[in-house]
């Protein structure tokens, strides 16, 4: 039995920060405020739209604003949400390989689907993954292990036959929760105290290529 893959998107997959960091400066901007630098934004990326609004603005403003400014990033990034955003190096290498071996993946992220399909077709990946499970395919996200049983259904495969690639304790603590072998992104959006190798996942990746070792030490 050929092991099936599962990415998260944001930092795993997908480098969106660049964008994303373009978004929550235009919304910066546009409230009189100079922009944020670029790494200071990019470890909160995978945290998701709230932690991002937590550094661009006050406590004050957060709490009087924090939907408008939430619905007005989200949309100032499906504008732009695709400028800068590219697979990490060595991910196309990653995907064809897979492709050429008939290794099954797909993608189990909590980005909203209306900014998750969108960027997969630019990025010509819809047609090529076998499944899309997005932070609203279900009524529960991750950590809950619901999203990544839910993509083993449209797989058609089980748990224990998948490993789970994530940037995040929670992408880690879902794949754990459902049975499934998981690996660590370190390249991607890890906050500077993150301690990933106590997180409990089997194998932490470096880079992307470091993926196809595993898979040819394993298989």
């Amino acid at each position: 039995m050929k092991m099936r893959i599962l990415f998260d998107l944001d930092g795993t997959l997908a480098d969106t920060a660049p964008d994303l960091a373009m978004a929550l400066n235009l919304l910066r901007q546009e409230n009189h405020k100079p922009a944020l630098d670029f790494e200071f934004i990019r470890p909160a990326v995978s945290i998701g739209a709230i932690a991002m609004l937590n550094l661009a603005f006050s406590p004050a403003e957060m709490e009087s604003s924090q939907e408008q400014l939430r619905n007005r990033f989200l949309q100032l990034y499906s504008q732009n949400i695709y400028c800068k955003t590219r697979l990490f190096p060595g991910m196309e290498s990653v995907l064809d390989n897979l492709d050429n071996q008939n290794i099954r993946w797909g993608i189990v992220t909590n980005k909203p689907d209306w900014l998750t399909r969108p960027l997969l077709e630019a990025m010509d990946l819809s047609r090529r993954c076998q499944c899309i499970v997005s932070g609203d395919t279900l009524p529960q996200r991750k950590p809950s292990p619901e999203p990544l049983f839910h993509a083993c259904k449209l797989m058609n495969c089980q748990p224990e036959d998948t490993i789970y690639i994530g940037d995040a304790i929670t992408d880690i603590q879902a794949g754990v929760n459902a049975g499934m072998k998981t690996g660590v992104a370190r390249y991607g959006y890890l906050e500077a105290h993150a301690r990933p190798e106590q997180w409990g996942a089997d194998v932490l990746f470096s880079t992307p290529l470091d993926i196809l070792d595993w898979l040819r030490s394993k298989f």
